[in-house]
């Protein structure tokens, strides 16, 4: 804390406490509202670099890149990255979108993309793409402004991000200074970089790039989402990607003697993750649930076996020369266990054994937290096997002997802003501080319209084992929905406060207020858990909603399949005829 305070202190003065009535009141420092230039020449050295690469004069340059530099300025200001972690300080996300830029621009020069196109639509397009690599690398992590920040000036208005830049909001408010807040738990959501593209990308220069082609603004909106999709090949994503991990391991680097002991690893868990799914669609040996195959699926879960799973991985990772990745199998797992991606057994160990059909041996697994991790865009899912792949743990495993370091079971409390989830719906569960009223409450809630077995019992296991309600949505659901439905199921847990949501018969049903309480139009958030075939109808092609009886009122709502929901025993849900829409 005394670090990150000082930091501020390098770019601002002492102000005093703000209002008592604000909504988020200010207690810190605070950032000085600088204007756009005095930004910009804080990075001189950098500017002048891009520029050298980018090899135009200097009207040309000003005309395009400095304008989108000046724009993502005025988008990003100050901000920092993170909260603790690369790029903490002030200006840090300014400064990390600029270097990834001028790397990824750098990295053009290397290569060609129109490659089987003729000279002349050479020379016409690959101007064309060298900017959409730039642009690319700048908000590449712009993400964060609408998923990690909230801004406030000092009587405790909050920033509109989609509506306007930071820069621009703070010129309208006449601030002087504004304040940051991280949320806690904030879920990595890079879809959302699509909206800050509006705030950095004018229409005139999204018109240049899409001029006599139909690939580069595509492959262009697939990076800066994070939705590429591994069968066409996005050359500008990979330099981007490879770009981005550069920069932050140079800087973790660079900061290691200043701050103490960096937070390695944190910012690993996307690439790992991508090469697992890039496995899963390229490689013939990660089909589910074919001979000696790498993926398992069975009604217990997602397995991956281990080392061999491991091996194909670090193939994957040596060919996309990313730097500061993990090449051993050991710090793989550590990696992806930190992060929530794999799963530790009871026990806390991080191998399973489990018995695929067919084999003469039980095989050492890890176990994937969600099928969504590794099938993410795939439609239909493969199916699981008839009968489950694990058993109880046996002390004679490979993990055992060696004597490796028990993992724990429950995610660790990370500090604001970490990356520990990937998978929308797997929040941490509230520790355990609440009082036993309000447990009582929570519980009595939930319990009073769930069927009789719905919830995952936990009274025979380890007090700190407990299981936690959480949503397993598709990725392709609407991020604002997504974060919606994830706060109410989140509320099932216990100590969580009084439940917004109940299980019932055939599903989790959610009263459509909480969306509207949440800002979102009813309409909206059924036409999108519809497309993703989320909501349980009451009878065929019946409506989607259903009204019921909760917390002693007539209430409309939906109800969500329960296999999107995590921590839910899926065997106490009726089979409904018709579900989806």
């Amino acid at each position: 804390m005394v670090t990150k305070w000082l930091g501020h202190l390098k770019w601002t003065t002492m102000l005093a406490p703000s209002q008592p009535h604000s909504t988020f009141a200010s207690s810190d420092p605070g950032f000085e509202a600088l204007p756009i230039d005095a930004l910009l020449s804080q990075n001189d050295d950098l500017i002048a670099r891009i520029k050298l690469c980018h090899g135009s004069d200097r009207t040309e340059f000003e005309q395009t890149i400095l304008s989108l530099i000046r724009r993502y300025a005025n988008l990003v200001h100050l901000l920092p990255a993170t909260s603790d972690n690369y790029f903490c300080t002030p200006g840090g996300l300014l400064r990390l979108g600029m270097e990834v830029s001028f790397f990824s621009l750098q990295g053009t020069d290397a290569h060609i993309f129109s490659g089987r196109s003729n000279i002349s639509a050479r020379r016409h397009l690959e101007p064309r793409w060298r900017l959409a690599t730039f642009v690319a690398g700048l908000c590449c992590e712009a993400h964060r402004v609408l998923s990690h920040i909230i801004v406030t000036n000092a009587p405790g208005d909050v920033w509109p991000a989609y509506l306007l830049s930071l820069s621009d909001w703070l010129m309208e408010r006449q601030a002087d200074r504004y304040f940051l807040r991280w949320r806690p738990h904030a879920i990595e959501t890079r879809s959302l970089g699509v909206f800050t593209l509006a705030h950095v990308v004018p229409p005139t220069v999204m018109h240049y790039l899409a001029e006599d082609n139909t690939v580069i603004v595509p492959h262009l909106m697939g990076s800066v989402s994070g939705i590429s999709q591994h069968r066409d090949h996005n050359l500008l994503d990979e330099l981007v990607r490879r770009s981005l991990a550069l920069v932050i391991d140079r800087n973790l680097l660079a900061n290691a003697d200043r701050y103490g002991t960096p937070q390695y690893g944190s910012h690993l868990e996307r690439y790992l993750v991508d090469a697992l799914r890039h496995l899963a669609v390229s490689n013939s040996g990660w089909q589910a649930n074919r001979e000696k195959s790498r993926v398992w699926l069975g009604p217990d879960g997602l397995f991956l076996a281990w080392p061999s799973a491991a091996e194909d991985l670090q193939k994957q990772l040596d060919a996309a020369q990313l730097p500061g990745i993990p090449k051993a199998p050991e710090t793989i797992m550590e990696v992806l266990l930190l992060a929530g991606v794999f799963e530790p057994t009871p026990t806390g160990a991080p191998i399973w054994l489990i018995q695929p059909p067919g084999g003469k041996a039980k095989i050492d697994a890890v176990k994937l937290s969600s099928q969504a991790i590794l099938f993410a865009g795939h439609d239909p899912l493969p199916p699981p096997l008839a009968e489950n792949l694990t058993s109880a743990p046996s002390n004679n495993s490979p993990s055992a002997q060696a004597g490796e370091p028990v993992a724990p079971r429950s995610r660790p409390d990370g500090p604001p802003g970490t990356q520990l989830s990937l998978i929308p719906g797997n929040a941490e569960q509230t520790p355990q501080a609440a009082s036993n009223v309000r447990e009582a409450q929570a519980e009595a809630a939930l319990l009073s319209t769930a069927p009789p077995t719905a919830l995952v019992s936990t009274s025979d296991a380890h007090p700190t084992q407990q299981a936690t309600i959480g949503l397993q949505a598709p990725l392709r659901l609407n991020p604002v929905v997504r974060d919606a439905l994830t706060e109410v199921i989140n509320t099932l847990n216990t100590g969580t406060g009084p439940a917004q949501g109940c299980t019932v018969a055939s599903g989790v049903f959610v009263p459509l207020q909480e969306f509207e309480r949440r800002g979102i139009q009813p309409s909206m958030a059924l036409r999108a858990l519809s497309d993703v075939h989320m909501l349980v109808r009451a009878a065929g092609k019946g409506p989607p909603t259903t009204s019921r009886d909760f917390n002693g009122t007539s209430t409309v709502g939906l109800t969500i399949a329960p296999h999107f929901i995590s921590g839910v025993d899926m065997e106490a849900f009726a089979s409904p005829e018709a579900q989806g829409g």
